[in-house]
């Protein structure tokens, strides 16, 4: 099944784009230096994972314990 189709398989695809798309800014900042275009939504995130990195972890947390225990 395709993580479109899936709730959980979205959320989790999402989840790990964010944080894909942050650690990759923070170690190579002029790879995602463009705010618009196909890069821009990788740009953008980034800046949701910076901005929102406490909320982030604990999605990434609870996602990853939902997945090995359900």
């Amino acid at each position: 099944m395709s993580a479109l189709f899936n709730f959980q398989s979205f959320l989790t695809v999402v989840l790990l784009l964010i944080c894909t798309c942050t650690y990759i800014k923070l170690q190579f900042q002029t790879v995602l230096s463009r705010k618009t275009g196909f890069r821009g939504f990788f740009w953008k995130a980034a800046r949701i994972g910076e901005r929102l990195s406490p909320w982030v972890g604990v999605s990434c947390l609870l996602m990853g314990l939902y997945i090995m225990f359900f």
